[in-house]
């Protein structure tokens, strides 16, 4: 990808000026840095799909729901040790097509990430609660500043959420998700959540905050899609989420500074996520049960 006018005068400055300098012009140029293009998004949404048919084939049957169920012996057991003492499990995924090679979204990358919990002492109706409440998501996970439910159908919901994003740099977004939930049998349910709209704010918070044009802006954040299995077993439930999320690739000379960003949060973010529904849930219920 062409580097846009921002990140091109970025790299000529770092090079005549003091990094401190240089992350401040970074900070305050508003030009568009990249743009979300078909080629781009074409990628990613073949990664999505033949990702999501490796998901479904699995959601269906009985065994071996979650991905640490496949996990060798020794490793499961290690896994399961660290979930029960409050841990969370955290691996990279690559989903390759169906001739084993690479599906790659040129001008973009494509991060791809696993996580579980294991919330103990919780009932399936207690997990889902908590985590259908979009309304106060905001009081439970630091990174989204505002949550609010759109509307419902069922177990269908549009949600909006206000997330800000920090790794050297500050991004804040305003997204909208949708998602639908499914239950699978007595034990088990799946949903499946996926971004509809992700724009960035420029100076939120301030009497002057607007959004970027949609697909033309930094490209921190162009698609999430997530995964999650729930299921109740061992005095507790389980709750894992698969997430796939597409950003801008790396501009040339400003990696020190975006690929941070770009590179780590995606992990960061879903092991947060799964670290305060966990303790979100166990929250909501000792205040039920006292």
């Amino acid at each position: 990808m062409k580097l846009g006018a921002r990140w091109e005068n970025m790299r000529l400055l770092c090079r005549t000026i003091p990094v401190v300098l240089c992350f401040l012009a970074v900070q305050s140029s508003s030009a568009a840095a990249a743009t979300l293009t078909n080629q781009t998004l074409d990628g990613f949404t073949r990664y999505v799909q033949a990702t999501e048919a490796r998901i479904n084939r699995e959601v269906s049957r009985p065994d071996g729901f979650l991905y640490i169920d496949e996990l060798g012996s020794e490793r499961r057991s290690q896994v399961d040790s660290e979930l029960r003492s409050g841990g969370t499990f955290m691996e990279r995924l690559v989903t390759r097509d169906s001739a084993g090679r690479e599906i790659e979204a040129p001008g973009g990358l494509i991060h791809h990430w696993i996580g579980d919990v294991f919330i103990p002492g919780a009932s399936m109706r207690e997990v889902l609660d908590f985590c259908q409440d979009y309304n106060q998501h905001k009081d439970y996970y630091p990174e989204i500043i505002r949550s609010r439910l759109l509307s419902r159908s069922g177990q269908d919901f549009k949600i909006f959420y206000r997330i800000r994003k920090h790794d050297v740099i500050t991004v804040t977004l305003d997204t909208e998700h949708d998602v639908r939930y499914t239950r699978l049998d007595d034990r088990r349910w799946s949903s499946r959540s996926v971004s509809t709209r992700i724009a960035e704010v420029v100076d939120a918070g301030q009497p002057g905050e607007h959004e970027l044009p949609v697909g033309q802006d930094d490209g921190f954040l162009w698609r999430i899609n997530s995964y999650w299995r729930f299921v109740a077993r061992d005095g507790g439930v389980y709750v894992e989420c698969e997430s796939i999320s597409l950003t801008r690739d790396i501009p040339t000379g400003l990696g020190w500074l975006i690929g941070p960003f770009v590179t780590s949060i995606p992990k960061e973010s879903l092991e947060s996520t799964l670290a305060n529904t966990r303790s979100g849930v166990l929250n909501l219920v000792a205040l039920r049960r006292k």
